[in-house]
């Protein structure tokens, strides 16, 4: 197992490595992954009893896992989820990634179950998501860059079937279809606002039919949904085929299948189902495959990784995007649904930090104790707290300690989320690994021998509208649910054609329980406006888009691509 020393974070995002805060050799996230000690992947495939005909290397340290032994076992799934995200950061990835080795260390066969990196945020602003700190997953340049191509596969895979779509729009449109009802976009793994909304096909007969079209970035399209709720390549070419690409002039929609396409997608997508294999810092395995965004899309890694986490392990740490208000409750009413599957706990992270944000405290005063300021951002946490019990689920909250947190502020949010019926536990994986997770993992445990039932929000046979009202009235705490023309044309058109039973993935803000994002903490009584509904008929769920949502976010003023580089040995430098 590596070596280090215990570390502290700075507030200018880098650690101070040594035996105390006073000795100031710094390093970043990037720094501390490229000078761990990483085992062959052989090693963490034999952990999992994988044989070297049941994986395919890519390179030294990633796999894709290709055959797992026979297993009738079901592991124990632990959810870790966060409250409403805040510019300060709360720490899920780091979080998740911490546990599993301290399971590690107790002893536990764990498996880490993780989405994988978009190019977008890690060029945007979020930046990376393999943890942080000394809970990450490695190799961290890797995983944050292409991987193992399987976002650039789904990309491909997409554009194939929108270019075989305008082709046979070309080539004589035997099918019939609209132009001016084509709903399947093209997409791509990056921010860039300028394709939200393109006109394409000018230039004359041969450069195709004039329409106007749009970009999703790719882990916000249907072919990553779908891919990521398919268990094997039959399910997925199955699932695929089911894609409503457009309707015709009589209303009937058009599926990938009728364009004879799902055959030649799931040829492209054969190697990518398989799911990855890498380790953390400490030697624990992890398994990272597919990446929904939670605030476009449903937010949860693989149904095929997750399944093959619970058959290879004994625990599987497993994370839903964002806040508990969208990754946990897709995770719970779409994921578990789909599967068949429930959570043993959930773990919530929350920050110190981040519940003074929500108490109305700005960025730069974060630092400062501000006991007035957390007693009013409690009320975020106490709401996701509330969500979860009402889950059915036994709830452990994980405060993701920041070495400006006071000992007053510490022990001020620890006794106000015990007296919600909540264990709290202080998180130190960040400076310590999977030793500052014991504490968490013991808490854990005990929470999974507590009786629960999981409780789904909606009933599946409950009409398209009313799910969606119960989503923001349940969930959200909003008063009522405004639905624009359009959005209503659109949900009586899909229950006409027999979409009506499907489950409602919500697309909203993250930063906040409403579609405003500067409206922070627990806000109650508002509206929620829903713009548009979308059917992802190859995943098997309806989008209803809130506020100004976007399914192709933007780059900030500051990109975090300027300050990524790489030097003439091939050291990257700047990811975060």
């Amino acid at each position: 197992m590596r070596k280090y020393k215990n570390t502290e974070r700075s507030a200018c995002g880098r650690h101070f490595s040594g035996t105390s805060t006073h000795q100031r050799m710094l390093k970043t996230d990037i720094e501390i992954a490229q000078a761990a000690t990483v085992k062959p992947i052989a090693e963490i495939a034999a952990k999992l009893g994988i044989s070297a005909d049941g994986y395919s290397p890519f390179g030294h340290f990633k796999a894709k896992i290709t055959a797992a032994p026979k297993t009738d076992k079901q592991g124990k799934v632990i959810l870790v989820t966060a409250i409403s995200p805040t510019p300060a950061g709360e720490g899920k990835t780091t979080t998740t990634v911490g546990l599993g080795d301290a399971f590690t260390r107790l002893g536990k066969k764990a498996v880490i179950c993780l989405r994988e990196p978009s190019l977008g945020p890690v060029f945007g602003m979020k930046g990376g998501a393999t943890g942080g700190g000394y809970a990450q997953v490695v190799p961290m340049e890797d995983i944050n860059l292409h991987f193992t191509g399987d976002l650039h596969a789904i990309t491909t895979a997409n554009n194939l079937l929108a270019a075989l779509l305008d082709n046979h729009i070309h080539q004589g449109n035997a099918l019939n279809i609209d132009p001016r009802r084509i709903v399947f976009k093209r997409a791509m793994d990056m921010n860039d606002r300028q394709l939200r909304y393109v006109s394409s096909g000018f230039g004359g007969k041969a450069n195709g039919t004039p329409r106007e079209d749009g970009f999703d970035i790719t882990a916000a399209s249907e072919v990553m949904a779908t891919f990521c709720l398919s268990e094997n390549i039959v399910d997925l070419k199955n699932n695929l085929a089911r894609i409503v690409v457009a309707y015709t002039f009589a209303g009937k929609p058009v599926t990938a299948g009728d364009l004879q396409a799902a055959g030649a997608m799931s040829a492209l997508l054969k190697e990518a189902i398989a799911p990855n294999l890498v380790q953390t810092l400490e030697g624990t395995p992890a398994i990272i495959h597919g990446g929904p965004f939670a605030n476009i899309a449903h937010g949860c890694n693989t149904a095929a990784a997750t399944r093959l986490s619970m058959q290879l392990g004994d625990y599987v740490l497993t994370e839903a995007g964002f806040g508990a208000d969208l990754g946990a409750e897709k995770f719970i009413n779409i994921k578990c649904r789909r599967m068949g599957i429930a959570p043993s706990a959930v773990v919530l992270v929350a920050t110190v930090r981040a519940l003074k944000y929500h108490g109305g405290v700005e960025k730069d005063s974060l630092g400062k104790e501000n006991i007035s300021a957390l007693e009013t951002g409690l009320a975020n946490i106490r709401r996701h707290i509330e969500n979860v019990q009402n889950f059915g689920l036994p709830c452990v909250v994980a405060i993701n300690n920041f070495p400006t947190d006071t000992p007053a502020e510490i022990d001020y949010v620890q006794k106000a989320i015990q007296n919600l019926g909540a264990t709290c536990v202080l998180s130190e994986v960040f400076a310590k690994g999977g030793e500052g997770g014991i504490a968490l993992a013991t808490a854990v445990l005990e929470a999974m021998d507590k009786p629960s039932e999981l409780k789904f929000t909606y009933e599946l046979d409950a009409p398209l509208k009313e799910k969606i009202t119960t989503i923001a009235k349940k969930i959200y705490r909003a008063a009522d649910v405004s639905f624009s023309p359009e959005a209503l044309s659109q949900l009586r058109t899909l229950e006409r054609l027999g979409y009506g039973s499907s489950p409602v993935c919500m697309a909203k803000t993250q930063y906040s329980f409403t579609d405003n994002a500067k409206k922070t903490g627990a806000p109650e009584g508002f509206t929620l406006t829903i713009r548009q509904v979308r059917l992802s008929a190859g995943a098997g769920f309806v989008v209803a888009l809130a506020g100004d949502i976007m399914t192709m976010p933007g780059l900030p003023k500051i990109p975090a691509a300027q300050n990524i580089d790489v030097d003439n040995n091939g050291t990257i430098s700047g990811l975060f």
